[in-house]
Parts: structure tokens; sequence; C-alpha cells
């Protein structure tokens, strides 16, 4: 049997006439056929299927994407005076970290969503753009002279106490506290990794220099490698380095942060500036109010000449043993670890700054936060007296303006997730004149159930109040008449 290429197939009546042969005599009486083939399309058709997979799951991304996308602005639509206590309570939450059940003692449900709203600049950290003429220039003025009637406090003492009376509290040996500050676990302490831990412990900015004069005086790092072994490490005591900066003193410009500030009530009875931008506040983030009233007062902060703020996060992150500032009366623990938990940051510019003083976001448009990198030998992203001018994002502070970013991530169910770590910012030096900013930080509990509590407790309280407050009064009308 003999293989047939196709080239090789041609007609019957296309071949010459030759002698007959007895065989093809005796088929010349048979008709003539043409000979086909037919080509194999496997290949075709395979290539085909595979082309309409990819098309098809191409096209379920979009779609999903899209509904992603949709369902996050969604919240958006909120009204601004949408409150907590105007939910409906039938919606049960599960899986609140202290067993609490929400909405039966909240007043709210968990179908309140946390708008966010689409920066214009387009950088991985959320930054809005900068607002300008947020406040006028008299509402500037009467906010820095209530600053100065109420009177300004030092933001930073020099050494904080009662870090040792912490540390026997937490009941942590040397072990866990080494591996708790060894962020690579890679057995040694690195210089970044002792420097952000003693700048946020002590207050106090250490260089790489000075660490290395800390370890000679101490004589700590025997073997003069600059990293600290288990071994090394565990013959520091808890305060051995606040005991070696008290000996060698400090200065302001040491500090993390060398400014004056206070506090500013905006609730009832506050100036008519402080609640009318306090509400203007409410309408720029499209947060339900309660929220907003029941955050941080006004924070006035100024910064003479040569006055800073290292970069640094309005907010740490929440872990489950970690309780909110805010709500820690509704927590139900007793947790020595507490953070602000300030959801939103609202800055505010007071005045024009002669040279100096512009807001830096160190990694703001990176594509991967990695804290290893911002401490390095030769520049120290953190250092906002140093290196300013190297930090992606800076925003030049201009009287009247308002600048807002989001210190948390979304946690896609339109609550507060983990904390953005790219709202890293400080403060650059001011080198020459005075700077006045104000900031409005809105609180909210990444735990939901604390939140809910927290709001129904306050509100228990305000109606306590106003009912003892109406019995005052009705008991003076009644001594009157």
């Amino acid at each position: 049997c003999q293989m047939v290429e196709p080239q090789d197939i041609v007609e019957e009546d296309d071949i010459a006439p030759s002698a007959p042969s007895p065989s093809s005599a005796a088929s010349s009486s048979l008709p003539r056929q043409r000979v086909s083939l037919q080509k194999s399309s496997v290949c075709s058709r395979s290539y085909f299927m595979v082309v309409m997979v990819f098309f098809h799951v191409y096209i379920i991304n979009v779609i999903a994407l899209l509904l992603y996308v949709h369902y996050n602005n969604s919240s958006s639509t909120i009204p601004a005076n949408q409150d907590f206590t105007s939910r409906d309570h039938s919606h049960k939450v599960s899986g609140a970290s202290d067993g609490h059940s929400g909405p039966a003692d909240s007043g709210f449900s968990r179908n309140v969503n946390l708008p966010r709203i689409e920066g214009i600049r387009s950088f991985c950290l959320w930054v809005a753009a900068e607002i300008p003429d947020f406040l006028s220039e008299e509402e500037c003025e009467v906010v820095v002279r209530l600053a100065r009637l109420k009177g300004l406090m030092e933001s930073q003492v020099m050494i904080p106490e009662g870090q040792e009376e912490l540390d026997q509290q937490l009941n942590l040996s040397p072990e866990e506290i080494f591996n708790f500050l060894d962020l690579n676990q890679d057995g040694q302490l690195q210089p970044h990794e002792i420097l952000t831990h003693s700048r946020v412990r002590d207050g106090i900015w250490l260089t790489s220099e000075n660490l290395k004069e800390i370890y000679d005086g101490l004589k700590v790092d025997l073997d003069g490698n600059g990293l600290l072994s288990l071994e090394e490490f565990g013959q520091l005591k808890s305060d051995s380095f606040q005991r070696f900066l008290l000996k060698r003193g400090v200065e302001r410009s040491q500090l993390v942060r060398n400014s004056r500030h206070t506090w500013l009530y905006q609730g009832h009875g506050a100036h008519r500036v402080l609640q009318d931008l306090r509400k203007r506040v409410t309408r720029l983030t499209r947060l339900p109010p309660s929220l907003v009233e029941l955050s941080e007062p006004l924070q006035v902060v100024r910064y003479e000449e040569g006055g800073h703020y290292h970069a640094h996060h309005d907010s740490g992150p929440v872990y489950p043993e970690t309780t909110c500032t805010h709500t820690r009366l509704a927590a139900n623990s007793t947790s020595p670890f507490q953070t602000s938990c300030r959801y939103i940051t609202v800055l505010f510019y007071l005045n024009d700054v002669e040279e100096g003083g512009e807001t830096t976001f160190p990694v703001a448009d990176n594509r991967t936060y990695e804290e290893a990198s911002l401490i390095q030998n030769d520049v120290d992203l953190l250092d906002t007296r140093k290196h300013c001018d190297k930090g992606n994002l800076r925003v030049k502070p201009v009287k009247g303006m308002a600048v807002f970013w989001y210190n948390y991530l979304s946690d896609g169910r339109g609550w507060v997730g983990e904390q953005d770590e790219f709202s890293l910012h400080g403060g650059c030096v001011v080198t020459r004149g005075t700077k006045w900013v104000a900031n409005n930080w809105i609180n909210v509990d990444p735990d939901y159930q604390r939140q809910a509590r927290y709001q129904q407790l306050v509100s228990q309280q305000d109606a306590q109040e106003q009912e003892e407050l109406s019995s005052d009064q009705h008991e003076e009308k009644h001594q009157e008449l």
C-alpha cells in the first residue's frame, strides 16, 4: 500500500493516453472517479478553542473588575448627613473580637459604609488635590488667635517615661523582644531595626552615627560588626538607651518632633468658625456626622524656625491585641497596646511660610513599601531635617489650603482595613519664619463592633445628661413659682 501525497493527486482526465494493457482494458469499462483527499482540521480547531477560552476569561475578568469598581464607588452616594443611629437594626454581624453581637447593642447595622473619595493625584498613596481657600484669611487668623489664647504646650517631652513599667507589665523575655524587633528574622538586629524602635520608644531621633556611639559607650557590640546578636542584645537592660541619652543630654533639635500645639473644642458652644470648619470637613469627607463629631478636637500646631516633624504615620496598625484610644471604654479589655485609629487626616495651612515647612510624603508613588529601604547609610528618607528634598511628594504650605488623605485602606466591605503604609509623611524643617497648621483627625475603629458599642455608650450618656439637665431646669422653675 502506497502513501499518497496531496500534490500527487491528479484527475485521470489529465493523463495522456498510452497503449492499453490487459489490466487497463479490463478496467476501462468502470466509471471514472475523482480522487479527493480532505486536510485534517484538528490543529486549527484546537487553536480556535484556546483562543475562545482566553477571550471568555478576559471578558469575565473585565466584568468582575467593573462590578468591583461599582461596588466600591457606590458608597460615595451616601448623603453626608447619614447618621449611624438611623440605620436598620435587623442586620447581624458575626466575628466580633470580644464576642459581642453588634446591632442589638450598638443601635446601627453593619451595612453602614465609609465612602472613599477618588483622589486626583495618581500616587499609590491617595492624596486629594490641594484644596485652595478651604479657609478664608479671616478664619485662619481666628484659629491662630484662639490657639494663642488657649495656650500652646510642647508637642513632645524630652524622653517619655514609663517604658520600663510597660515592659514589666507585658512580661516579655529578651528573646521575645529580640524576635519582635528582628523584622527580617535573620537573627541579627540591623541598625535600621534598632533606630526605628528607639525613635518610637524614646522619641529621640538617632542617626547611624549616634547608634555607633551608644554601642561603643555601652560596650554591647563586642565584635564591632554594627549588628546585635541575641546574646549581645540580652546584655542590655530595657532602659539602657534612655539612661545613656540622659547622661549625654538631648537637645530639642534631636527630638522626633519639635513644635508646640494645643487643642480646640469644636462642639456645641465653640466659636462659630470652629463649628463651621467641622461641618465643612463632614461635607468634604462625606462621612456620617456622628463619626466626625465624636473624633478628636482640632489640633493647632506652631513650628518655629528650626521646627520639624520627622516622617511618621498618624495612626498605627491595629492587631487583635490592639485597642483604639477613642473606643477603649467600649473595648472590654485592658490591653496596654493602644493607637489613635485616625482613619482620615485633614491638614490646614494657617499661614504662608517664608521658607521650608513643606509636608513631605517620602514614598507616595513607590511601587512597593520596604521599611528597610527607608534608612540606609547615606540617606534616611524619614529625616525631614536633612532629606526632605528626596521625598516623592512635597506640598508647599499656602494659607487657607487644605490637604487630606486616608491612613487606612478599605477592607473591601465598606469599612476600615489595614494601615496604608504609603501615608508616611512628615513636616520639613522651617528654615525661615513660622509655620501654623491645624489637623482634623477622623477616628474610626477598624473593629466595627467596638465602634458600634462606643456610639451607643455616647448616645446613652448624652440622653442621661439631657434628662438631668431637663430635671434641673424643672426644679429651678418650680422654685421660682
